[in-house]
C-alpha cells in the first residue's frame, strides 16, 4: 500500500485482556485498515504528557490512523502510568511503571489470538512475523527496552532486561537518552532507574528521530542531541532522522490540535507520518523502496545510517 493508496480504518476500543497479576486489567486500542490481509503490527507506547487521555489508548491518532490507513495493524495500550487510570502511589514502580510497561508488550504478543477473537475484523489478517514497536517520550524509553536496551532496578540492583525477540523493528520518538550524569538532579531523585540506562545491547533495527530544538531540560543537561544517544550508543543497524525545528511534540504527533504542542507544524507532523511508515514498510520488507524514496523527498529533516 502506498502513500497515495489509503484505506479506511476500522478502530476498536476498549479491548479488554483480563490480567489478574495486573493492578488493573490491559485495555488496548486495536486500529486496522478495513481491507487487505497479511497485515504486519506496530506496539505503540505512549508518553507521558500532561493531558490527561492523550497518554492512554486514546492517543497519539495522527499517527495510529495513518499507519492504520496505510496497511499496519496498530495496538495501542493503556500503560499503568496512564492518568486515566488514577492508581495509588504505593506502587514502587510507580509513577512510571517503567517494567510494566515493556511486560504490557510481551503480553500483547502472547494473546494475539484473544485479540483477533475480540476483534473478528480481523481474524486471520495478521503477519504476525512482522512485528515493530513504536513510543514516543517514555514511550520511546518502553520501545527500546524492547529493541535491547537495559537499566539497573534501583531498588534490587540487578540489571533488568525486556527484550522481545518477536519484535524486528522499532521506532523511538523524542526517546530519553543516557544516564548518569546526563540527565537532572530532577530525574535522579524522582526516577532513579534512568540513571542507568544503557543501550550498548540495544542491536534491533530502529529508527531514531529526534527535534534539533528538543532541550528536555527537566530531563536533562546535555540538550537536544540527548535524544540521539540510541542513535550513537546501540550496536547494530540504526538510523537517524533530525527534524529541523522540532520540540518534544514532533509537530504535534500526540493528537490533534493538542495545546501542549509548543511546536505545532502539520508539515512535519506528516514528515513523521510518512517517514516513520515508511521505514517499518522497508525494514519489514527487504527490497521494498518505500524508505529511499521518503527520504529523498524529505525537506524538513536530514537523515543519517550507520
Amino acid at each position: 500500500m502506498s502513500t497515495t493508496t489509503s484505506a479506511p480504518v476500522h478502530s476498536v476500543a476498549p479491548v479488554v485482556l483480563p490480567t489478574p497479576d495486573r493492578a488493573v486489567d490491559l485495555r488496548l486500542r486495536v486500529s486496522a485498515p478495513t481491507t487487505g490481509s497479511e497485515l504486519p503490527i506496530i506496539l505503540l507506547s505512549h508518553g507521558q504528557g500532561p493531558s490527561n487521555h492523550l497518554s492512554s489508548l486514546n492517543g497519539y491518532a495522527p499517527l495510529v490512523n495513518y499507519w492504520a490507513a496505510h496497511g499496519f495493524v496498530v495496538i495501542q495500550p493503556t500503560h499503568l502510568s496512564s492518568r486515566t487510570l488514577n492508581l495509588a502511589s504505593g506502587d514502587p514502580e510507580a509513577p512510571l511503571y517503567q517494567r510494566s510497561r515493556a511486560e504490557d508488550m510481551t503480553r500483547i504478543l502472547d494473546r494475539l489470538d484473544e485479540i483477533e477473537d475480540a476483534v473478528p475484523q480481523l481474524r486471520g489478517r495478521l503477519d504476525r512475523s512482522k512485528v515493530a514497536v513504536a513510543g514516543h517520550s517514555m514511550g520511546g524509553h518502553t520501545a527500546s527496552l524492547l529493541l535491547g536496551a537495559r537499566y539497573t532496578d534501583p531498588r534490587s540492583g540487578a540489571e533488568v532486561d525486556l527484550t522481545e525477540s518477536r519484535i524486528s523493528a522499532g521506532v523511538l520518538l523524542a526517546a530519553p537518552g543516557r544516564g548518569g550524569d546526563a540527565v537532572t538532579g530532577f530525574v535522579a531523585e524522582h526516577y532513579p532507574f534512568f540513571l542507568s540506562t544503557d543501550f550498548s545491547a540495544m542491536a534491533t533495527p530502529a529508527l531514531v528521530v529526534a527535534g534539533d530544538k528538543d532541550s528536555s531540560t527537566h530531563l536533562t543537561v546535555r540538550g537536544p542531541e540527548w535524544h540521539t544517544d540510541p542513535y550513537f550508543l546501540s550496536p547494530g543497524r540504526k538510523t537517524l532522522l533530525t527534524l529541523f525545528g522540532a520540540e518534544h511534540g514532533l509537530g504535534g504527533i500526540s493528537g490533534y490540535d493538542v495545546a501542549e504542542t509548543t511546536d505545532e507544524n502539520p508539515d512535519r507532523v506528516a514528515a513523521v507520518q510518512r517517514l516513520t511508515w515508511a521505514y517499518l514498510r522497508s525494514e519489514l520488507n527487504p527490497g521494498d523502496t518505500a524508505w529511499q524514496v521518503a527520504c529523498g523527498e524529505l525537506a524538513l529533516g536530514r537523515v543519517e545510517e550507520k
